[in-house]
């Protein structure tokens, strides 16, 4: 589990909060119109570019260094078993958006290993990805955000080695955007709504957050 600087839990009920904060923005928008978004590509907004405090910096960098295979471990077999049943019935709601079964497999138990190496909530993680580019591995925005999580590639310049092009693998994207979304968690106290929008680039809007916690709900299945 990765440790950054000032971390906390995220609140539970992140549906109740965003909804709160929908409320104080003035940004409300009907569930239904939410629901409609999840199936199409809603790319990222941008995340914003911010100086970065030296021991921040270092603590980001070293989250995204280590490159060690994705492999899930288990102190006992209940937990064994329980990672199968997801992984199961994950790879069953995949199977239109990702087709080829190595890479499906390879894509459940890399965002499994990566949300809980984060610690984040793998169905808030999936949800983010089907918002941002519909579980495209080679997808770009029209600001340059790359791959599953639409990672902005300044990431790279600021905490990375500055090659862009890794962003389009699988460990790499997702290792990113799941430390970035962790760092904004963060600096919003583990407030789930404006974490999201730091991460789309629209913080203390609505859009952008409803949509990734509709979605989120969607892939709830136990892990």
């Amino acid at each position: 589990m990765i440790e950054l600087p000032g971390r906390l839990t995220p609140p539970l009920d992140t549906v109740a909060i965003s909804r709160r904060r929908c409320l104080q923005h003035g940004t409300a928008t009907g569930l239904l119109s939410l629901l409609g978004l999840l199936g199409e590509s809603v790319h990222a907004g941008g995340q914003l570019e911010e100086p970065l405090v030296d021991s921040v910096r270092t603590a980001l960098t070293s989250a995204v260094s280590n490159r060690a295979p994705p492999v899930p471990q288990f102190n006992d077999s209940d937990s064994l078993l329980n990672y199968q049943h997801w992984s199961s019935l994950l790879a069953d709601r995949l199977v239109r958006l990702i087709p080829e079964p190595h890479s499906r497999q390879e894509f459940s138990q890399t965002v499994w290993y990566e949300s809980k190496r984060a610690g984040l909530d793998v169905a808030l993680v999936l949800g983010l990805i089907q918002v941002e580019s519909n579980f495209r591995k080679f997808a770009v925005s029209s600001v340059g955000a790359r791959g599953f999580m639409q990672v902005m590639p300044f990431w790279v310049r600021l905490i990375g080695d500055g090659d862009v092009s890794k962003l389009f693998h699988l460990q790499t994207n997702l290792r990113f955007g799941c430390v970035i979304l962790r760092h904004y968690l963060d600096r919003e106290q583990g407030d789930v709504f404006m974490g999201l929008g730091r991460y789309n680039g629209s913080r203390g809007q609505a859009p952008y957050p409803e949509a990734v916690l509709a979605a989120r709900k969607k892939w709830q299945i136990g892990s």
